[in-house]
This record gives structure tokens, sequence and C-alpha cells, in this order.
């Protein structure tokens, strides 16, 4: 293995981003590497890599709707300077992925599932031949559904997870929950093609001020800013049918969950306007029912984005993710 430079070991901060995110983060960026996989149905998943760094332990990260392993540059260098390797996919649809509709800023799936798939598919296709003794999986909303139901489904290939305020519930007013579904779905039926769920629009920068993710401005404006420089990026409101795909697939994840035999930390944003935050103690219930270990960290004061939130929150979420990994790592040889 090629000497690597000694890196810091401690996170980004705030006041120091700028200078971080112009220098060393993006030295490391330019290092990365890239490539595509055949997903289902014959979709081009995009994935980039940052190796060379521990040959014993990685970690996969699993994004959440409308991101992309861009936007996640920051997040990389801090992994890498805790001393793991790291890999992410974009999910069909957005990012760097094929797109599944006419409108190129549609948030669209087909099936939910077919996210679970490509997941599994770049694990066993791009992580697992390079021979780790550990591989760790750190999921963020969306992506926490689709981690849910892989290490439901594929018990064994992950040592331990960190899902980041996962959506195993989406926030609707109460009248609004018994019939999102159904309603989402006549209006797919109405609609002769992928088009937007009914209040949702394309992509559009909104103002840091009254944002429902992230108290960190400067991390913010960062990623507006990134989606700017690289228009391709962009994604909007998603499709009726991505509606009820999710909001399904989000209740197969709590039905599921008995089945994950992954040790895993649920991170939860107590000021998250975005996921239900009720449906986490059901997923962490159904763990606990079949002997599975769910341990839920509630961050104070933290909104949707706990990776991309303010350092007060920031922090400590990537400590107990990295607290929770350390559990599971084994001494190298």
């Amino acid at each position: 293995m090629t000497a690597q430079p000694q890196l810091p070991t401690t996170f980004t901060q705030e006041h120091t981003f700028a200078q971080t995110m112009a220098g060393p983060a993006a030295e490391l960026w330019q290092h990365r590497k890239e490539g595509m996989f055949c997903g289902a149905d014959q979709r081009q998943i995009g994935w980039v890599a940052l190796t060379g760094y521990n040959p014993d332990k990685a970690i996969i990260v699993v994004n959440g709707r409308i991101e992309s392993y861009w936007k996640y540059q920051e997040l990389f260098y801090d992994l890498v300077c805790q001393g793991y390797d790291v890999y992410a996919l974009d999910h069909r649809g957005q990012g760097v992925s094929d797109r599944l509709a006419d409108d190129s800023e549609l948030g669209h799936i087909e099936e939910f599932d077919d996210y679970v798939a490509d997941l599994n598919t770049f694990i066993d296709s791009i992580v697992a031949p390079k021979g780790y003794r550990q591989h760790f999986m750190l999921a963020h909303s969306m992506g926490g559904t689709i981690a849910s139901l892989y290490l439901a489904r594929h018990p064994g290939k992950i040592d331990s997870a960190v899902l980041s305020a996962p959506m195993h519930g989406i926030h609707l007013r109460q009248w609004m929950r018994p019939i999102a579904s159904p309603l989402a779905r006549v209006v797919e039926q109405l609609q002769r093609q992928p088009s937007y769920a009914p209040g949702q629009v394309p992509y559009y920068p909104k103002p840091f001020a009254g944002n429902p993710l992230s108290q960190s401005k400067i991390r913010y404006q960062w990623f507006r800013d990134l989606y700017e420089h690289k228009p391709e990026l962009k994604i909007g409101g998603p499709s009726s049918r991505w509606v009820w795909q999710g909001l399904a697939a989000a209740k197969r994840s709590i039905r599921e969950a008995g089945q994950i035999q992954t040790p895993l930390l649920l991170l939860q944003a107590s000021e998250d306007t975005i996921i239900d935050n009720g449906a986490h103690a059901q997923f962490c219930q159904a763990m606990a029912a079949t002997g599975g270990t769910c341990d839920l960290t509630v961050i104070e004061g933290a909104r949707h984005e706990l990776l991309f939130e303010a350092d007060q929150y920031r922090r400590p979420a990537l400590e107990a993710a990295l607290a929770h990994f350390g559990k599971a790592e084994i001494t190298p040889v």
C-alpha cells in the first residue's frame, strides 16, 4: 500500500470550513476513484471511493433523496481522517446516475426495492472484492430506509451500521396520514407520465432562512453553490409514484426490522420536520423484539441533516457514530 500523508483526527469546523474545503479536502477529493455499474433494469449507477487509507475497514455511505456523493466531500474527508476507506453511490434517478423520467429534475422511482438491489450490487461487485476485514454503513434519510431494508435482507455483510434521521416514516399532518399513500396512487394513475406530486416543483435554490434542513449557513450555502456549479446534480420534488413507493417502503422497513442482525445506532434530530420521529421508536422496538440491537440517540436541537448541521449538532452525531463503529472493530493483525 502506498504511504499516505498524515491526516488530522479532528472533525471539520465551521470557522475553518472554507479553508478545509478549498485545501486538504479538495486535495483528497482529487484522489477519488469513480465508476459506473449496471443496476436493476440495466440502469447505470455512479459510485465513488476514497481508498488506500485503511486496508482493514471501509465505510459505505448511503445518501438521501436529492443528494449526490459530491455533496458529502466534507464527511468523506472527516471519515478518512478517522482512519477509514470510504465508498458511496448515487441512487438511480439522482446525482450522476441514470435519471428515470424525461424531466431530469423529477425525483422518480419505479420500484423502491430497486434502490436496495442497487446497493447490494454495489457492495458485492465494487466493495467486497477489495477484501476488507470489516464493513460499516452510514446512511441518511431515504438512505436510511434503503439501508434498513438491505440489512434485513442481506445479513452478515455489514458489521455495524448507523442511520442518520432515517426515513422510517414521513412527517405528515395527522389527518393526512391515512390518505397520503392512496391519494398519491390515484394521482399517479391520472397522470399519463411521471409527474410531480401535488405541491411539488422542480429544483430551486431555497434560501437559508427558514430552511428545515440545517442551521449551518456555511455548509448549506456550499451545498447550494455546488448544485449551481454542477447543475446536472439538481433534483426537485418527488413524483406521485415516489411518494407512495416511499411511504410503503418506510412501513416495510419497520415490518422487516426484526430480521436485522447488524448492531445499529439510530441518530434522531429532535427538531426534524421532514421525518416522522415517532416511527424510529417503532423500528427499534421491532428490532428488540427479535433480539436485535438498536440504540437510539437523540441530538437535541438539531434539524434533519445531522451530517450537514452546525458544529454543536454535527460533532456529537459523528462522535456517536464513530463510537458505535468502534465497538465492533477488531484489532488489526
